[in-house]
């Protein structure tokens, strides 16, 4: 299925501003989460962004970039711009991977896609095992819910997605930052007004979920944690950098 894979970025992120071009081994981390997405190689890759630093940096480390408006309400808001500036694109799926989540695995990637391919589903994403009982109380790392237990062969449907949850809460699985949809799907969410559970939250997802649109849910084998905060860029940092 022709696909495509939109990064949405901005620097005027509240708790960690400029955080996309925030460098590891000497490259910032937009152009990392870029160059995995190019490594997937499931289809064309864009960043999404109203800063033209990003694109520069971006189109400096040989990626695309695309410039959208200011403060769309949300990341798929913005992807969904974008693509409407692309020309001759008979797309049929559009993944959307944050640019904040450097360490995600390129065969996730992979397999998020291959279930997407495989059950038709209108809206997917990933989740991984909580390993870290934090993780639990930790606000900045979202949580899904499952309808049954996750494993490498399901996709599941989700019944919630929430900041805080009860440690060892059944079915509960730590939300990795990427999603794909069909084109169709994706044109009906940003349509839709934003809901009250998704502003209180700050859960674009809980307005597919608000609105009947099913999501299914993947069981990743990695748990990258995104850039949220000082610290958590520089355990990335020391991570991604060892690794080299």
């Amino acid at each position: 299925m022709k696909t495509l894979v939109i990064i949405p970025s901005r620097l005027s992120a509240s708790r960690l501003p400029g955080k996309p071009l925030l460098k590891i081994n000497g490259i910032s981390m937009i152009s990392h989460v870029f160059q995995k997405a190019k490594q997937a190689n499931i289809g064309n890759v864009f960043v999404a962004t109203e800063d033209q630093e990003i694109i520069d940096d971006v189109k400096k480390n040989g990626g695309q970039a695309i410039l959208t408006s200011k403060n769309p309400k949300t990341g798929t808001d913005r992807i969904y711009e974008a693509i409407n500036k692309i020309e001759n694109q008979d797309i049929e799926l559009v993944m959307n991977l944050q640019g904040d989540e450097p360490l995600m695995d390129i065969d996730d990637i992979r397999n998020l896609y291959n279930h997407m391919v495989r059950t038709k589903s209108k809206m997917g994403t990933l989740a991984s095992k909580i390993s870290n009982k934090d993780f639990y109380e930790k606000e900045s790392v979202v949580k899904v819910i499952t309808h049954e237990e996750l494993n490498f062969n399901k996709f599941i449907l989700a019944s919630n997605f929430t900041r805080k949850s009860k440690k060892d809460n059944k079915n509960t699985y730590h939300h990795l930052g990427i999603y794909c949809y069909q084109i169709d799907v994706l044109k009906n969410f940003v349509s839709l007004h934003q809901t009250e559970s998704e502003i209180k939250n700050r859960l674009e997802q809980l307005r597919a979920l608000d609105n009947q649109i099913e999501i299914n849910v993947g069981l990743a084998h990695s748990s990258p944690v995104g850039v949220d905060t000082v610290e958590d860029f520089v355990a990335i940092k020391k991570i991604m950098e060892y690794k080299s």
